[in-house]
């Protein structure tokens, strides 16, 4: 059978000769006795035992893993370990107890995520992630460790065990060890593990941020929409971490929360997406991209939906009135240049402010009307349409508003460039070309009369 389709249950199903173990010196008398008890039992008497005798459970399962490599019987203590921890995640306290001290707990699955096939590796990872999740804090609020004091014996750090987790669950981003559950169960155990500030280190230094953004994309069935919300959170708790936001904003990330929020009706989805944009708008250049992608427009229309979460709603006010006072402050001209001088124009609330001509106008002369430039050669150059009509409609705009529009864009031979627009095949692109050419036509003095 596929190592990789074994299910728990099978696993369980197989009698391993402990008694063979232990005359071998690889199980000693005790743990034999005590796997006795255990082993094949109900599930009551199992939690049972784990009360009374919890620590010498963990110390049994751990150094059976660290001293027999015969893989069935790995696989079959994974199951028990994974079974024990999945029934009552709490009990990873266990891998804790003082008791445990001089114990290199971690160590084991630390080695099988790399030298185990699937079932071994992903039942490592997820004990792992719950026994790190369990870890005791300091008496200053720090992580623990996990070393021991006193120690002759060389124990894996908890830094070691997070570098090495983190590598293994980046490994699976890039080329999973199994095809459809190694990206999941890497992006599971990152939504958990992301919420502590040395995982986001060690996930930013290995350059795992941009492995997240090819999987944030809009979903349909239930397996994916859980993988894209365990991705959206962990967007949302590296939003957090000032070295992971400086990939956030120069990558493809912003596009694709947005495309997700806008076809998304899944609430726990929407809410960890807004949330984000909610931490990152006061950041950077992330409220002048949000700007750009047109999230006022989409916010509004989320905000007429019926959410039921609290949490979302307070966001979605909080994001609106962000994004009312970045509009405020990005209406200059120094934005609108930088959106025509990269080549791709979108429906922006500044090319049909008024306000913002008005004052701006004049600054279309600087460097031998550099801007106006721009604009003509995008309409000789661009093959989008969205890009020509928004261009087309610009120039139309600056025949309005400057005392001089109309002589200047027929000295840079303006007309013939739109009319070769006039007959274009996308209508957006012809209605503002026209509207240019009747504005060119009729000049300053009719133009106010022709809106769009």
């Amino acid at each position: 059978m596929d190592q990789a389709e074994l299910s728990i249950e099978q696993v369980l199903k197989r009698d391993i000769p402990w008694e063979t173990y232990m005359n071998t010196k690889l199980v000693s008398a005790k743990g034999l006795q005590l796997l006795r008890r255990y082993d094949k039992k109900s599930e009551s008497e199992r939690a049972q035992l784990l009360d009374q005798d919890g620590p010498a459970y963990v110390q049994l399962f751990v150094s059976i893993l660290r001293d027999i490599f015969k893989e069935e019987t790995v696989e079959y203590v994974l199951a028990l370990i994974y079974e024990m921890l999945s029934a009552n995640p709490t009990r990873a306290r266990l891998f804790h107890d003082e008791s445990l001290a001089h114990e290199d707990t971690y160590e084991p699955f630390l080695r099988l995520l790399w030298k185990g096939n699937w079932f071994i590796q992903e039942k490592s990872c997820k004990i792992l992630a719950w026994t790190i999740s369990a870890r005791p804090k300091s008496g200053n609020g720090a992580i623990a460790t996990g070393e021991a004091s006193g120690s002759k014996k060389q124990i894996t750090t908890i830094d070691d065990v997070l570098k090495g987790l983190v590598e293994w669950l980046c490994a699976q981003l890039k080329q999973p060890s199994h095809p459809t559950r190694g990206a999941p169960i890497a992006i599971s155990c990152l939504s958990s593990l992301l919420k502590e500030p040395v995982v986001r280190s060690s996930f930013v230094q290995t350059d795992g941020v941009k492995l997240l953004v090819p999987l944030i994309s809009p979903a349909s069935t239930q397996q994916s929409i859980q993988l894209l919300y365990e991705t959206c959170l962990c967007v949302w708790l590296l939003s957090y971490y000032e070295p992971a936001i400086e990939y956030l904003a120069t990558s493809r990330t912003m596009q694709r929360l947005t495309e997700v929020v806008k076809s998304s009706t899944k609430e726990k989805v929407v809410r960890v997406v807004i949330l984000t944009f909610r931490n990152l708008l006061p950041k950077g250049t992330f409220g002048a991209q949000m700007v750009d992608l047109g999230l006022p427009h989409i916010i509004h229309s989320l905000k007429t939906q019926a959410w039921s979460d609290e949490d979302l709603l307070d966001a979605l006010n909080q994001l609106e009135e962000g994004l009312k006072d970045k509009i405020k402050k990005l209406s200059s001209f120094d934005k609108y240049k930088q959106e025509v001088l990269l080549g791709h124009l979108d429906w922006n609330p500044m090319h049909k402010e008024a306000n913002f001509w008005r004052e701006n106008v004049t600054s279309f002369e600087e460097n031998d009307f550099q801007i106006l430039r721009v604009l003509l050669t995008i309409l000789d150059t661009s093959s989008d349409p969205r890009s020509l009509a928004v261009a087309c409609f610009d120039i139309s705009q600056f025949i309005q508003y400057h005392a001089a529009g109309r002589v200047i864009v027929a000295d840079l031979k303006a007309k013939e460039r739109v009319m070769k627009l006039m007959n274009h095949e996308n209508a957006e692109v012809t209605k503002n070309a026209l509207l240019c050419i009747q504005r060119l036509l009729l000049g300053a003095k009719y133009a106010s009369f022709l809106q769009a």
